[in-house]
């Protein structure tokens, strides 16, 4: 067996014998296993976890957002679980929070928190720049709507973190294509710049198609973009790169490009000399 399994279950159906079980497969969670050798994916981790539950839990939080297709959640995040009265296992943060009818849906047979009680979960924890970058990449995957956010939150006026909730809603953009553009636009209205607009269009020649920008003000014509590792080291997109790069300037643009190791006072100073 390739996936994760209950071995208890696996021994009792004949699947595997109990020497199999410890020959060939290695523990995951108590009395859940995976094949020796085989990778242990974000997913697996989440899929063992529920199964440790006996499939009693309520999958929640960063792996809840993974599910419901959140991209750029790290593969050794915490798996949290609503599971209430029990211990939570290396790996795992069991919570024991009340979830009410229409909190709970299942994601191809896993029960996991509702989208909008999954985005009120994120909105709750950790520091807000983290918040925020899971925020948007739930946003991103499913388009979640603030209201009904909002609508999760009043029916939960006693738990911890609740005073979040509204003002990290505020700051959510679906258009943000990595952690790093959500922290770029953070630092963008931190330093006092107007909330900038994400993924902006602009036609290429042929009239049809269009470049997007990672954000930008379209009244000042100023845009900044968040150039990831891939810029550099992948040829075929390094040379589109310099065509878009070219063309956008043409279009009268004045774009500020930004990587890893730029400090935050120099990018702000760049977008500000280029501010008409």
């Amino acid at each position: 067996m390739a996936e994760v399994f209950i071995g208890s279950e696996a021994v009792t159906a004949g699947m595997v014998s109990k020497y199999d079980l410890r020959a060939r497969y290695r523990r995951v969670l108590p009395d859940v296993y995976i094949a020796k050798g085989a990778p242990l994916s974000l997913r697996d981790r989440t899929v063992a976890t529920w199964l440790w539950s006996r499939r009693q839990g309520v999958i929640s939080g960063v792996a809840a957002s993974a599910l419901h297709g959140a991209k750029w959640v790290d593969g050794d995040a915490v798996i949290e679980l609503n599971w209430p009265g029990r211990k939570s296992p290396p790996g795992v943060k069991v919570r024991n929070e009340t979830l009410l009818d229409g909190e709970i849906m299942s994601r191809k047979g896993i029960a996991v928190t509702s989208i909008a009680r999954t985005a009120f979960d994120l909105t709750r924890r950790g520091s807000t720049g983290r918040a925020v970058e899971r925020l948007d990449a739930l946003a991103c995957a499913t388009t979640f709507a603030v209201h009904d956010v909002l609508d999760v939150a009043a029916n939960h006026p006693h738990v911890k973190g609740l005073s979040r909730v509204e003002g990290l809603l505020q700051h959510v953009d679906a258009g943000a294509q990595s952690p790093r553009e959500t922290w770029l636009r953070l630092l963008l209205i931190e330093a006092g710049f107007p909330r900038p607009e994400t993924q902006i269009p602009v036609p290429r020649p042929d009239g049809y198609s269009h470049y997007f920008l990672d954000m930008g003000w379209r009244d000042v014509m100023v845009a900044v973009e968040y150039d990831g590792e891939h810029h550099r080291v992948d040829r075929n997109t390094y040379r589109d790169d310099l065509v878009r790069s070219e063309y956008i300037a043409h279009s009268g643009w004045r774009r500020i490009r930004v990587v890893a190791g730029h400090r935050r006072t120099d990018i702000v100073r760049r977008v500000r000399q280029a501010w008409p």
